[in-house]
């Protein structure tokens, strides 16, 4: 029991100014107090993969979990990333956008969260599932989409997407960046007016944000993900009885497609993207995962070519 206590005292505390911290971010981009970060670190591109002196078959912008922390990494270390651009050198790859800031600014590049890096680095994770649940709360919703969408849609000029070009526009999103996905989907129709694929793997999200503007949902998924599942336990939105939600709406408009990828789990060495944990056809659950991905963006493309 007194373990407990104290483990009350010192995450309450830690967890209420984590909430407060991920709410100042989205008022202080709707304030205009501060301006959202468009310049990458030297030496970062814009987007790898296809070249840039020609049309990509496909723009993909990948939304990292909650362990993105900064432009260049991912949980992963990136190899999700360059299976994809290796797989699919047809398509253009934006791994930059952060899915937790609305300021686009990097977490693990402020100067007092380097120091609680290295010292508490649990805390890092904690400021990003804040973030998550700030995305997700309606009070915040509409700002927080606005602000992200805004992100992804300034990297996707940047690379040179052009609007009106009918060229799709992927947005895979891992765990918590379902979140940022399907809220982002309004933002990029009105701002780009781009055909929009949404592929969701292991997809935390609270199912309220409107899909009417994308094209097609997948689901990747697992028995083995038990964090998923708790995404459509806690949010009411994601329950069948709720029918007016945004994901209820676009399942009964046929768009939501589920494609498992069992038996991967969502985190650990056995996770969608372990390049060590493998299958009887001798593919590791990496290649498994980064060759579903591929597969459904080139079926779209093909679609769009007959």
């Amino acid at each position: 029991m007194n373990d407990f206590l104290v483990w009350v005292c010192v995450l309450g505390p830690v967890l209420l100014a984590e909430a407060l911290l991920a709410r100042y971010e989205v008022l202080a981009y709707s304030a205009g107090w501060r301006a959202p970060t468009t310049e990458l670190p030297e030496g970062v591109p814009y987007a790898r993969g296809a070249a840039p002196d020609g049309p990509p078959d496909a723009y993909l912008v990948y939304l990292d979990g909650i362990g993105k922390r900064r432009v260049r990494d991912t949980r992963d270390g990136g190899q999700l990333v360059k299976a994809l651009i290796a797989g699919a050198p047809e398509l253009r790859v934006l791994g930059q956008v952060q899915p937790y800031s609305p300021l686009a600014d990097p977490l693990a590049d402020r100067p007092v969260w380097v120091w609680l890096r290295r010292h508490i680095g649990l805390l890092l994770f904690l400021h990003n599932v804040m973030q998550i649940f700030v995305a997700a709360d309606y009070r915040y919703r509409p700002l927080y989409n606005r602000a992200v969408g805004s992100q992804i849609v300034t990297q996707l000029r940047l690379a040179g997407y052009r609007p009106d070009s009918g060229i799709p526009v992927v947005l895979l999103s891992y765990s918590g960046g379902a979140q940022v996905a399907t809220g982002a989907v309004e933002e990029l129709h009105t701002q780009l007016r781009s055909p929009l694929l949404l592929i969701t793997l292991g997809g935390f999200h609270n199912g309220a944000n409107d899909l009417t503007h994308a094209e097609h949902v997948h689901q990747l998924t697992s028995a083995g993900d038990w964090i998923e599942r708790v995404g459509t336990w806690i949010f009411p939105q994601r329950w069948r009885l709720f029918r007016r939600s945004g994901w209820n709406r676009a399942d009964r408009a046929g768009k939501i497609t589920v494609h498992r990828l069992d038996p991967a789990t969502h985190l650990g060495s056995h996770s969608y993207i372990s390049p060590e944990a493998w299958l009887p056809d001798g593919r590791s659950y990496l290649d498994h995962t980064a060759d579903t991905v591929i597969a459904l963006i080139r079926a779209r493309c093909s679609a769009t070519a007959a």
